[in-house]
């Protein structure tokens, strides 16, 4: 997706220095543009733990590049094999809700347990972390060609009124490498000349969305108005929304979803209202594993300053504001569970799907 006007990847590989992963430092974003030089594997954990890169998608893309830097470093150690094991479960302890990261180091460690030549491990694990990379850009392509499908029926009812989507926290190409995945269907659409406006929640305490979906959509012209996180029910209750597109961090085997904390509210206005309640996902993010998103999905806290403070540009320059008493605490959970009961479909880079066992394994027979 583009940046002023020029496409742009979340993360890249340094073209006169391949040892140096690149990445937008996303916690800048949208009043300073400033790159994230990734040179060691400890700098790659940084980067996702203190969300320099976030969104489930990237999030397991960095790692599989902090991998590959591990994979360097390992060269000069006594121990290389266990280095690069120490080093998969550092970078799996930096977020503990999104299931692509463990994913993702799976795929590294898969790549290069075998191979005990320094050199070809190196070569083996780049190669393995630009293929994860191209293949998210090749999934949320492919979701957002399933999702368009939604949006083309309501335009067609609508007949030339703008398809009025509400979306929660930031589900876009910042999240991922390109396209997004609850923005892919939106993209695709507006390239093909449908009139949509997206409804974009702020979606407190971190700001995601008034920070990072509202920079992409303004940047791709997508027409878009900011709300505070307690008006989308209004808006459902008014007729004002067609459509909810959400992403997610983890998804159980049944359909429940893990997204950004205020998702279950809006799934609930979306029932309570008859609206459809869509989560768009790659594969990756589903976890086979387990089947009680509310039991079972890790929930991450957060430091609770993020709650107590919020960001924002002062008088030329990026400024952190203190919003309560200073001794209030503050608890900051990061992510809460949709119940597979509230959400109308799964779009996945297969197609759509029902919330459930069964609809997933429609899609994926092979995990049955």
């Amino acid at each position: 997706m583009n940046i002023k006007g020029q496409h742009h990847h979340t993360i890249w590989v340094n073209e006169q220095n391949p040892n140096l992963i690149q990445a937008f430092d996303q916690r800048w974003f949208p009043h300073q543009i400033e790159v994230f030089d990734m040179s060691t594997s400890d700098a790659a954990a940084y980067a996702i733990k203190e969300m320099v890169v976030r969104g489930a998608p990237l999030i397991g893309v960095t790692a599989a590049y902090g991998m590959y830097l591990a994979c360097i470093e390992a060269k000069e150690k006594d121990r290389p094999k266990e280095y690069i094991a120490e080093v998969a479960t550092k970078l799996n302890a930096t977020r503990p809700t999104a299931v692509n990261l463990q994913w993702a180091l799976n795929e590294m460690l898969n790549a290069v347990h075998s191979i005990s030549d320094p050199d070809q491990r190196v070569d083996a694990a780049l190669k393995r972390a630009n293929e994860i990379k191209e293949e998210d850009i090749t999934i949320c392509n492919h979701i957002g060609k399933h999702g368009l499908n939604l949006i083309e029926e309501i335009a067609e009812r609508k007949q030339g009124e703008p398809v009025q989507i509400l979306t929660h926290c930031n589900a876009g190409w910042l999240a991922t490498i390109d396209w997004g995945t609850a923005t892919s269907p939106v993209y695709q659409a507006h390239e093909k000349g449908i009139p949509v406006h997206v409804w974009v929640d702020e979606t407190r305490p971190r700001n995601q969305g008034a920070s990072l979906t509202a920079f992409e959509l303004n940047e791709q012209g997508v027409p878009h108005t900011l709300i505070n996180d307690n008006t989308g029910g209004h808006l459902m209750q008014h007729g004002l929304v067609d459509l909810v597109i959400v992403g997610t961090d983890r998804t159980t085997r049944n359909g429940d979803v893990a997204n950004k904390i205020g998702t279950y509210l809006k799934a609930l206005a979306a029932h309570d209202n008859q609206i459809p309640f869509y989560v768009a996902l790659p594969s990756s993010t589903i976890d086979w594993t387990i089947k009680d998103g509310l039991k079972e999905i890790p929930i991450e806290t957060r430091d609770e300053d993020e709650v107590k403070y919020i960001q924002g540009f002062v008088d030329g320059s990026v400024k952190s504001v203190l919003i309560c008493p200073e001794s209030t605490p503050a608890v900051n959970y990061g992510f809460d569970v949709t119940p597979a009961k509230y959400v109308t479909g799964l779009i996945t880079e297969r197609g759509i799907c029902e919330a459930s066992e069964k609809g997933l394994l429609g899609l994926f027979p092979e995990k049955a």
